[in-house]
């Protein structure tokens, strides 16, 4: 048993790392992209990030509205009594006029009139219209869908920035589970050593060929080693919980590991991309771009605004409708802001410096990656020296074991001394299974340093 997982581990890492041979990119882990296609479509930070994208396309949509006509039906009903009046001298005017024609004619027939007197409020009086306006020439309107257009590549940028992100913690809570898994498969094979040598010390203390010390020895070994298999399986439940939590599924969900993927590694991983296809650069420029709109939108009030409206409607008294009362009122209207005391060249000085911060917020983030991408390619060829060491360390101590056991059972060995061979060849697993891990981990973080994992938008 114990020779066969020495083997596997041996032949899984063998290939895994050939030093000195050109670097050759392996197929890409098909189960591990299963799993981030269902983290994109599930993880619930991701919603939100998604979520605020869709507002963004939602405030583009509304600055595009703007250019369209809006129209609006307004009316308004008025009932008064009192207030100021209006005196007309109509019976002054023609009283006098009736009274020489009565006298002309012999007759009445033309009677005296009163002088009237109007309230000015109008009393038992509707308005009603349907109004369309239309922006001719608008500055702001222009600035605010370019800003907005803007906003939204930042956005996207920024959903971009968390999926890579989510890539990563995926890939590495991945790596830590199969970790796990090796930590509990170790321990197992070691208590399957324990209970041989139990057994065979068992058997020589019957035939009175051994005293009871190893046996009481191995038996301790045995009680420790099941402690530490308990451990074990708690970091395989929490590894596995949190790999699950990632991609909003239950806890205790079942999570397919490919062996052989797990070794899908680069010999030496390709660092010649760069930081140019990072998003977090895509987001400040586009917020740079945003910021420079929103200075020429500061200074768009020397350009005048120009509008139009139609209103089509009906106004009288009493709710009457008809030829008399219907109306069209057609106009233009136009703004032009010769005097703002200065607001808007005070915010247009705010709009440059938030481009300059912007500008060395560039500069300094492109400095901040390519350092962190040094460091992540530091760390890769320090994880791969100890891996290749760790492969080295666990074939010397399976062969040191066995040459041990063979030592043990011919009477030329203490057993304290075939224990320490054990513990040894159990450290060795460990650490093989410690090593390739965070092999893998370095990758997962150059990757993400360079954002080469293809994103599906």
């Amino acid at each position: 048993m114990y020779t066969s997982f020495i083997k596997a581990s041996v032949l899984l890492t063998g290939w895994m790392l050939v030093l000195g041979k050109p670097a050759v990119a392996q197929q890409q882990s098909r189960q591990l992209d299963d799993y981030i296609s269902l983290a994109f479509g599930q993880n619930q930070g991701l919603k939100q990030q998604n979520f605020d994208l869709e507002k963004s396309l939602f405030a583009l949509k509304e600055a595009k509205a703007m250019y369209l006509p809006t129209v609006s039906m307004l009316g308004s009903y008025t009932k008064s009594a009192g207030g100021r009046t209006i005196n007309v001298p109509v019976g002054d005017l023609v009283n006098p006029i009736y009274s020489a024609l009565n006298q002309l004619t012999s007759s009445s027939k033309y009677p005296q009139v009163a002088n009237q007197s109007f309230l000015l409020n109008p009393d038992n009086f509707y308005d009603v219209k349907l109004r369309t306006s239309l922006p001719l020439i608008n500055a702001e309107i222009r600035y605010n869908k370019l800003i907005k257009q803007q906003l939204i590549s930042s956005q996207q940028a920024t959903v971009n920035v968390y999926k890579r992100a989510l890539v990563k913690d995926i890939k590495t809570a991945y790596y830590h589970y199969f970790q796990a898994l090796q930590g509990v498969e170790t321990y197992r094979s070691a208590l399957l050593l324990i209970d041989e040598n139990i057994r065979v010390n068992t058997s020589l203390l019957k035939n009175g060929v051994r005293n009871g010390t190893a046996l009481l020895r191995a038996q301790t070994e045995q009680e420790k080693t099941n402690a530490a298999l308990i451990n074990a399986q708690r970091n395989v439940d929490n590894a596995s919980a949190y790999f699950n939590f990632l991609l909003n599924r239950p806890l205790k969900e079942s999570i397919l590991i490919d062996s052989v993927a797990i070794a899908n590694v680069l010999v030496v991983p390709d660092t010649t991309t760069g930081i140019g296809g990072r998003e977090e650069l895509k987001q400040l420029s586009s917020l740079k771009e945003a910021n420079n709109l929103d200075y020429k939108l500061q200074r768009s009030n020397l350009i005048p605004k120009l509008s139009t409206y139609i209103d089509l409607g009906s106004q009288g008294m009493d709710f009457k409708v008809n030829d008399k009362t219907r109306y069209y009122l057609w106009g233009v209207n136009l703004q032009w802001d010769i005097f703002t005391g200065g607001k808007n060249k005070f915010r247009a000085a705010q709009a440059q410096s938030n481009i300059k911060s912007n500008t060395a917020k560039i500069d300094e983030t492109e400095q901040s990656f390519k350092l962190q991408l040094a460091q992540s390619y530091n760390n890769y060829r320090a994880a791969k020296a100890a891996c290749t060491s760790a492969i080295s360390g666990l074939s010397f101590a399976g062969k040191y074991y066995r040459d041990q056991l063979k030592a043990y059972r011919a009477g030329q060995l203490l057993y304290l001394e075939l224990i320490d061979a054990q513990d040894q060849l159990t450290i060795a697993k460990l650490r093989m299974a410690d090593t390739q891990a965070d092999l893998q981990i370095t990758l997962a973080e150059l990757e993400r340093d360079q954002a080469t994992y293809p994103l599906n938008n």
